[in-house]
């Protein structure tokens, strides 16, 4: 991992052919071919690739291939390993199961792209892709074609596979048994977790009804030591309690293949302490975690009934088992989002279907593993094509994508997500994840509609207060030439546009102070904010009084603006 927390992301290229294919490939395809093509990606000290077998990972150049032909860098990657992971772990039991495996249309290079456009937005070389169709384009590939495609669903494929496995280890007299030494450790580190678990569930169960003790004794006029005597397990009983139900002898369990080194390991560690200090630091966004999910599905199943796909019922269950079951969003296969599709651009779907799959998305949207769901949205942009259709949406709807989009900033990873700047073309026009951010946020703003406005003040705080987040190297160097903060010159000005024309409605003090707060940190921003105050107006002095917290804000403001 470099100093700045990213990790590079490699291609390893192999030929399978050993060359062959670029001295015959004229004579026998009648085109030439460079080579015939199998990749994997190197990233957290590993190579991920996927064959018959599914996808498995060893050491960098640890397959039976060898030493790649080539190696080629895709990028950096500010993915946190346990995202990666999780990820992983989802396309391995959806769309990347072993028996999807297919020589021509879904294989290594597919995979490879799959991960790499995850990691970085990066898709690996055009001419490895187009090797496949480069070849069903010769004479012989249209001959042997279906040939190939119906060796690939026998039940025998594997034998014909050109997808390499991790070498074999060489045999020992002890190995046999060391092997079952390992799987028995394996299997002791499992019960021991669930020990664990269960052992810190009751203790959590008899903290909160300890508490619960506590505050009646003191409604009823006891003292605190009178309550403490009568409260079953210490708090010493219940730590050894832990102790003893965790311990374990030596490392514990050998990691699978799918674990990476312990160097990796403990980076991941360091990287989630890190995280949980920035969330100490952070200045609280503004969510609204409200919403009843099992009643949100609920009503979404009756809406639909009589009109799902079996795609679509799968999609709901999965639903289901993320917001209801505990399941993480690895449970959310690829076809969730074209379930997510159907029903916000089908007009045969009520208004009322859309708004409350969005306000069940919108609950999704507190849980800090929800950043996997919108990872496998960038290639579509379903839900930010649909965002950035915000002012053509019913009120309803309106205030339902305003809501999810709210509260993605609960948690870093997936308010990183509303601000990326990566572009795409959208209804013959560029945007990106910050412009459509950016325009949710300024519609409802200036939205006559007091919810949309309570929603609007919202987005704008909490985009604002990412600027004091993040000012890390790493990050400011993907910002435009010039930008100092993550919300940039333009959308900064813009943003303290609509400010300064919602400071004409007379806001109420909590809406008040959501936006000064935003203008405060807007004005360090872009050199051109503090000028846009004094040109437009109102004076931000002109609320002075409002309440203690508003005016720390606008003297911030007026060191600033002199």
């Amino acid at each position: 991992m470099d100093d700045d927390g990213s990790h590079r992301v490699e291609l390893y290229i192999y030929d399978l052919t050993q060359g062959m294919a670029s001295m015959m490939s004229e004579m026998i395809l009648g085109r030439h071919i460079e080579g015939v093509w199998h990749t994997g990606v190197v990233v957290f000290g590993r190579e991920y690739f996927f064959g018959h077998q599914g996808i498995q990972s060893c050491p960098p150049g640890g397959t039976v291939l060898g030493t790649p032909q080539k190696v080629e860098k895709i990028g950096e990657t500010f993915i946190p390993f346990q995202v990666f992971k999780d990820y992983v772990r989802g396309l391995a039991e959806s769309t990347f199961r072993g028996s999807c495996y297919n020589l021509l249309k879904h294989n290594c290079n597919t995979f490879s792209n799959e991960i790499t456009q995850f990691l970085c937005g990066v898709s690996i070389p055009k001419f490895i892709l187009d090797l496949p169709q480069e070849f069903l384009g010769t004479p012989l590939g249209q001959t042997l074609g279906p040939l190939i495609e119906s060796i690939g669903a026998s039940e025998n494929s594997q034998h014909f596979s050109f997808e390499p496995r991790i070498a074999a280890r060489e045999a020992s007299p002890g190995f046999d048994e060391l092997n079952s030494e390992i799987e028995q450790a394996r299997l002791q580190s499992i019960a021991l977790n669930e020990r664990r678990n269960n052992i810190k569930e009751k203790i959590a169960k008899k903290e909160r009804k300890k508490e619960k003790k506590k505050r009646k004794a003191q409604a009823n006029g006891h003292s605190e030591s009178d309550y403490s005597s009568n409260t079953g397990m210490s708090e010493a009983e219940a730590n050894n309690g832990e102790m003893n139900g965790t311990a374990t002898n030596g490392d514990g369990a050998i990691p699978s293949e799918m674990l990476p080194s312990e160097k990796v390991l403990e980076e991941e560690a360091r990287e989630k302490a890190e995280e949980e200090e920035r969330k100490r630091q952070r200045d609280p966004p503004v969510v609204f975690n409200n919403i009843d999910p099992k009643a949100e599905l609920e009503a979404l199943v009756k809406l639909l009934d009589g009109k799902l796909s079996k795609e679509d019922e799968t999609s709901i269950e999965e639903l289901h088992q993320y917001l209801l079951e505990g399941e993480g969003s690895w449970a959310l296969s690829d076809g969730f989002l074209v379930f997510a599709e159907r029903v916000l651009r089908d007009p045969a779907i009520s208004t009322e279907t859309r708004v409350h799959l969005l306000r069940a998305l919108a609950n999704a949207a507190l849980k800090d593993d929800v950043i996997l769901l919108l990872h496998q949205d960038r290639r579509d942009h379903v839900l930010m094509n649909y965002a950035q259709d915000i002012d053509r949406l019913s009120p309803e709807e309106q205030q339902a994508i305003a809501l999810f989009m709210c509260n993605l900033f609960e948690n870093s990873s997936s308010s990183e997500w509303l601000l990326y700047i990566s572009e795409w073309n959208y209804n013959t026009t560029q945007t990106s994840n910050i412009r459509a951010s950016t325009k949710v946020a300024v519609h409802c703003l200036l939205a006559s509609c007091p919810t949309l406005q309570d929603l609007g003040t919202a987005i704008i705080h909490n985009l604002a207060c990412k600027e004091k987040l993040h000012r890390a190297k790493n990050l400011r160097q993907m910002l435009p030439k010039g930008s100092r903060s993550k919300v940039f010159d333009d959308v900064a000005v813009e943003l303290a546009m609509a400010i300064l024309q919602f400071f004409n409605n007379k806001p109420n003090e909590e809406h008040l102070f959501r936006t000064m707060k935003a203008l405060a940190r807007f004005v360090t921003v872009s050199p051109d904010v503090p000028q846009l105050v004094q040109m437009i107006g109102p004076n931000p002095s002109t609320f002075k009084g409002t309440s203690e917290r508003i005016d720390q804000q606008i003297a911030q403001i007026a060191k600033k603006i002199r």
